[in-house]
């Protein structure tokens, strides 16, 4: 079944039929923050698409045939060509696409962007850690000062670009890219962190006004429940709140 609030297709579930003409298609799930930033460009750019949600903690078989790593996002085309890696994906979407281009044309804005986005990849997996270890009751003071020096040096460069979003003026790649770790801050338990970043702080606030963002946002006390069955190896997990 096919939609972005459809159930998930799990183990045992036949794989879908070939992508529309004129179609593409995303292989995704609804709380995952990788897949979250393919429909972020997929919406900012007006692209007709379809999303097939998968069950990550009980994943169907033909998976791997879409992405040998077996995750999302995946997109599929109507030619069955596949494209994994969330940020590949993102940027084949605007290269693939007409519209407003998302990275900058610049060569050196755009390997800018994506020096920013090699640092902050290290805030991802500290933010995991950082929720486990504190819902384990674990010592976490260390970890929550070593990931409030990371946004510190976010805030550093944002306040040094003297602009509205990472990119300029308006809302461009390198700010779909990370802003769906930035809407969990306050599940994961860091919003707190922004209080010492005020110029990241605003970015926020810029971000939750995005019509994309808007469009493809998850309420913190809904995305709670789905850690907390998550963290159990639930089935469910993935289709939480439907």
């Amino acid at each position: 079944m096919a939609g972005e609030f459809a159930r998930s297709l799990a183990k045992g579930s036949a794989a879908p039929g070939p992508v529309p003409e004129g179609m593409i298609r995303l292989y995704s799930m609804r709380y995952c923050p990788f897949a979250q930033r393919t429909r972020l460009v997929l919406k900012a750019k007006g692209i007709d698409h379809e999303i097939i949600n998968i069950n990550l903690k009980n994943k169907p078989d033909w998976l791997l045939e879409k992405n040998p790593f077996g995750l999302v996002p995946v997109l599929e085309t109507s030619k069955g060509q596949l494209i994994y890696e969330s940020p590949i994906t993102c940027e084949y979407l605007d290269e693939a696409y007409p519209g407003k281009k998302l990275y900058p044309e610049d060569p050196y804005e755009k390997a800018y962007q994506k020096m920013i986005l090699e640092f902050f990849s290290k805030l991802i997996f500290m933010s995991h850690k950082y929720f486990l270890a504190n819902r384990n009751g674990e010592d976490t003071s260390a970890l929550k000062e070593e990931y409030t020096e990371k946004l510190l040096k976010l805030e550093e460069i944002l306040a040094n670009r003297k602009t509205k979003f990472f990119g300029g003026s308006s809302v461009s790649m390198i700010d779909y890219l990370m802003w769906p770790w930035f809407e969990r801050l306050e599940a994961l338990q860091l919003y707190d962190c922004l209080n010492h970043t005020p110029t990241l702080k605003r970015w926020v606030e810029s971000m939750n006004l995005d019509p994309a963002v808007k469009a493809t946002i998850t309420d913190p006390q809904t995305y709670k429940g789905y850690l907390e069955l998550y963290v159990k190896n639930s089935h469910e997990a993935c289709d939480y709140g439907l």
